[in-house]
């Protein structure tokens, strides 16, 4: 064992990790990565095939982004943005509304996905609140949602796993079905789009009074395992909102920044949220940033004198910071400089192709795409639909396989994620679903053993 290895198994806790199997089992340390590639420290390569958890978007040591740091490091790392603006923040804000879908006009920042949701929350709370609705309280939430690990961000996910244990310290939205999950009990996609939409205007007709706002992770639901949202979904909930009075907030987390193909994933259904929520690839996955864009109703709400206590009351030591807006504005650039957006219809396609095979292996019950984003769900009978039990860790076993093979993927559950970095040519692309046919072949039906990466579940 190295001295960095022991040194993060004495002191560190990792996120969604069971430690005990962490400390037991070899740990690969990371020193460096350029492009879409890692090394560590045996002189090992791997593919980031998931994008360092979702943000890289340009690729790792991207010149433009790294001298966009470097220059503001120049001038100045962090200043606060209560009672102060800034250079950067000002110019990204403005980037940022250019980018996004229609209506959304004002950009509060934070630090990260979760505490963006946590902002769309308590500002729509309190929207309703300066509008003399006090009783629009409750919020909707979809089945098997995922938001962020904060109080109120767990409070509307639905991940049983992740959210069971904190029951006691959470609200209580309304929950309702999920499109995807009940997918295969529906006879064709328009019929479970139609059944989810019912079920939501039911709730609607009886509750709207009481309700603050709706959050939905648009086209997919990521951590639930890469479920994809049937055609007309989205813009379906988008309709009935409006019309029962309920603000919508669209959590692009996941997939803001170009993952489903677009700039964003509500563009797919021409739908302009009231509240959108961004982070991950924000500053191109170069540091943490995040930001809660607005309509200006739901603004000019908050506006007032000091005595009508109108104020939204919520800030963080880092918001705004100079660094991470650098980074943002240069990813931005990098967008419209290099036609990212345009560029990835070849790769779509070309992940599309890969899948067919991928998806006749007799452990694939699914493989999922949306744009960039690919969920591979392992299935231990796939005519009979029997799931492999969960405490087999089936999915981790195969990234870990992968990982033998150079190419750095990880599960959620059984379900193998694929999501590489925008900047990913259609050679690397297939190259890496090659690999990951490769483990997925070799651990369910060759039965070979792969290395334990010890005890992380997402």
């Amino acid at each position: 064992m190295n001295t960095i290895e022991a040194k993060d198994k004495q002191y560190i806790w990792h996120p969604f990790t069971q430690m005990q199997e962490w400390v037991e089992s070899p740990q690969t340390v990371i020193t460096s990565a350029k492009g879409i590639t890692l090394y560590d420290t045996e002189g090992n390569t791997y593919y980031d095939g998931v994008s360092s958890l979702w943000v890289n978007i340009h690729g790792h040591q991207r010149p433009e982004i790294n001298q966009a740091i470097i220059e503001q490091l120049g001038k100045t790392a962090h200043t606060t943005a209560l009672g102060l603006a800034n250079i950067p923040a000002s110019i990204l804000a403005e980037m940022l509304v250019e980018a996004a879908p229609e209506g959304l006009k004002k950009v509060f920042y934070s630090d990260d996905g979760a505490t963006a949701v946590e902002v769309a929350l308590k500002m729509a709370f309190q929207y309703w609140q300066h509008r003399g609705k006090r009783e629009k309280t409750r919020f909707i939430a979809l089945d098997n949602a995922y938001h962020g690990d904060t109080i109120g961000s767990v409070s509307v996910g639905g991940v049983d796993l992740f959210h069971r244990i904190f029951q006691p310290l959470l609200f209580e939205p309304y929950h309702i079905p999920s499109p995807s999950f009940y997918h295969s009990s529906m006879k064709n996609e328009a019929e479970f789009t139609e059944y989810c939409l019912n079920a939501l205007e039911t709730l609607l007709k009886e509750h709207h009074k009481e309700i603050a706002g709706l959050i939905i992770e648009p086209l997919v639901q990521a951590a639930a395992g890469m479920l994809m949202s049937p055609r007309g979904y989205l813009s379906g909930v988008r309709r009935l909102t409006k019309e029962y009075d309920v603000l919508l907030i669209a959590d692009e987390v996941a997939t803001g920044f170009g993952r489903t193909g677009r700039m964003f994933a509500c563009e797919h259904e021409e739908v302009s949220p009231d509240l959108m929520c961004v982070s991950k690839g924000i500053t191109g996955g170069y540091l943490p940033l995040a930001a809660t864009l607005a309509t200006d109703e739901i603004y000019n709400a908050f506006l007032g004198t000091m005595a009508e206590k109108k104020t939204f009351y919520h800030g963080h030591s880092y918001t705004a910071n100079q660094l991470g807006c650098a980074a943002g504005i240069a990813s931005l650039e990098i967008f419209a400089k290099d036609r990212v957006i345009e560029g990835l219809k070849t790769k779509i396609a070309c992940i599309d192709e890969m899948l067919q095979g991928i998806k006749s292996l007799p452990h694939v019950g699914d493989a999922r795409q949306c744009g960039m984003i690919v969920g591979i769900e392992l299935i231990l009978d796939k005519d009979k639909k029997i799931p492999y039990d969960w405490t087999q860790t089936m999915g981790a076993i195969v990234c870990m396989k992968a990982r033998e093979h150079g190419l750095f993927i990880r599960p959620v559950g059984d379900v193998i994620v694929f999501m590489p970095p925008l900047c990913s040519t259609e050679a690397e692309i297939k190259i890496m679903l090659d690999i990951t046919k490769r483990a997925i072949i070799e651990i369910t039906e060759l039965g070979q053993s792969a290395a334990s990466g010890g005890g992380a579940h997402f």
